[in-house]
């Protein structure tokens, strides 16, 4: 006698559900295997985390200063997410879950992303140790100071002073007749000779 339609699929579905039986034992198992290893970034329930509204991409530091930390780490996408684990006593920068970061940890500006949750103060990174500054050799660098000559400028000699000429007066010679006098008495004598001239013609 050929079994019904009926019970055919009762027979089908009672070996799929013995199937899944068998060999859904060990699938718990590999499917938490697989989640461990797949990174989502989802933050964790009940976890603190961020995210960044603010622009395309926000820098991640290894410390909260822009000054002591000039290059970031990496940078977060906006949109992103991040596991928040701390933020600064100021609570100007938080402190994220983020691999590319020496540790595993980064630090993010709180102005340019979004909190979701409450977080503790935790103390930020000590800061970084100043690379050693150039020394030079003295010996070397007296090499190179050069000392000027020192040039002694000539002595100074007052110039002789200035003779101022003199003239001696010359001893004029006695009994000679004055000039002066001579003009005058010619003179004196060509008016008496005109004026005896100017009366004999009238």
């Amino acid at each position: 006698m050929k079994p019904s339609r009926g019970f055919q699929l009762a027979l089908l579905a009672l070996t799929a559900w013995c199937v899944g039986i068998v060999f859904g034992a060990g699938a718990p198992g590999s499917a938490s295997a697989q989640a461990a290893a797949t990174n989502t970034g989802l933050p964790v329930i009940d976890q603190a985390y961020i995210t960044n509204t603010f622009e395309e991409a926000i820098n991640v530091r290894v410390g909260p200063s822009t000054t002591t930390y000039p290059i970031p780490c990496g940078s977060l996408p906006v949109g992103a997410s991040a596991v928040a684990l701390g933020t600064t006593p100021a609570h100007e920068w938080v402190q994220i879950q983020f691999p590319e970061c020496p540790a595993g940890v980064g630090w993010v500006y709180a102005a340019n992303v979004t909190l979701t949750g409450a977080l503790r103060e935790v103390e930020p990174p000590a800061t970084p140790t100043p690379l050693a500054t150039a020394t030079f050799d003295p010996t070397l660098v007296a090499a190179f100071q050069l000392q000027p000559t020192v040039t002694r400028l000539p002595t100074f000699t007052p110039p002789p002073p200035l003779a101022h000429p003199t003239f001696a007066e010359s001893a004029r010679p006695k009994g000679d007749f004055p000039a002066g006098a001579a003009i005058l008495a010619l003179g004196l004598i060509g008016g008496i000779v005109l004026a005896i001239s100017f009366v004999s013609r009238r």
